[in-house]
């Protein structure tokens, strides 16, 4: 697969120096600097783009994100304070990239289930939008990348405390109005399809939720699933929405079909056993 989309990965390779170090970082070592040619952006397309966990690029990437772990787990891939979504943004990361039973990430998972809050999802004190009460719910796509990162271990199925974040985020479907400190809303950004999976949008809510029992035989997953089936074409997902930046990466074109993306939603076909 790597080679049948080497165009694109010389695109991103192209792009590591852009934030002024070497595998798309910063020299203070920001790993999310420079969306959408960031660290761990990038490493997410290496991987969605089939580049083997034993390359060596992806072992130095690897080792660039492990470098910012502390001992109690959290990842300081900024230099701001360290936030919730950063920790789950890092683990994710490292999981598709083919560690998720890496040992080093034990302490990173114990933390993610010990700092839940009160609704089951993720939170961080950074309030941009001022203090409303809507503010006092977790972050939903902090919520949905943790849980990405969960459902690729063996902890996926072990524990009910995932389940009470599966449960806010389709309450989150009900609900639809912008929440958390930073304000994730459903509404008409949301519900256009984007990939990779870079935001909280449809395809990545539903692809996600998918991996969970809990969420399988919900009216609200299912409801969430038959509206991303209603925009299939010929069985196949269009890409209707990108960054501009991304525009010259083929395996994610706008208003064309992607194999990877359709890939990724016949998972979601054989996780709800269709």
């Amino acid at each position: 697969m790597a080679n049948h989309y080497q165009a694109d990965i010389d695109t991103i390779l192209s792009h590591r120096h852009d934030n002024g170090a070497n595998l798309w970082e910063s020299p203070q070592k920001n790993l999310c600097k420079g969306a959408p040619f960031s660290t761990l952006e990038c490493a997410l397309y290496l991987s969605e783009l089939g580049v083997d966990p034993s390359d060596q690029l992806i072992k130095d990437i690897a080792d660039l994100i492990f470098s910012t772990q502390r001992d109690d787990g959290r990842f300081r891939i900024a230099s701001s304070t360290i936030y919730p979504c950063q920790t789950a943004y890092a683990a994710n990361v490292l999981c598709h990239m083919g560690y998720a039973n890496d040992e080093r990430l034990n302490a990173t998972f114990k933390h993610l289930l010990n700092t839940q809050y009160s609704d089951g999802g993720w939170r961080c004190n950074s309030f941009k939008y001022g203090h409303g009460p809507e503010t006092d719910c977790s972050n939903p796509f902090p919520t949905l990348i943790a849980l990405d990162a969960f459902r690729q271990t063996d902890l996926v199925e072990q524990t009910k405390e995932l389940d009470r974040a599966v449960a806010f985020l389709l309450e989150h479907w009900t609900i639809r109005k912008p929440i958390g400190p930073c304000h994730y809303g459903i509404g008409t950004l949301f519900m256009k399809v984007e990939f990779p999976f870079r935001t909280y949008n449809l395809f990545n809510y539903v692809y996600v939720l998918s991996f969970y029992e809990s969420a399988r035989n919900d009216k609200r997953f299912i409801e969430a699933f038959e509206t991303l089936k209603s925009k299939l074409v010929d069985g196949k997902i269009i890409v209707e929405r990108i960054v501009p930046k991304l525009s010259k990466l083929s395996f994610c074109e706008k208003g064309q079909p992607s194999e990877l993306a359709t890939k990724r939603y016949q998972e979601i076909l054989k996780n709800i056993g269709e």
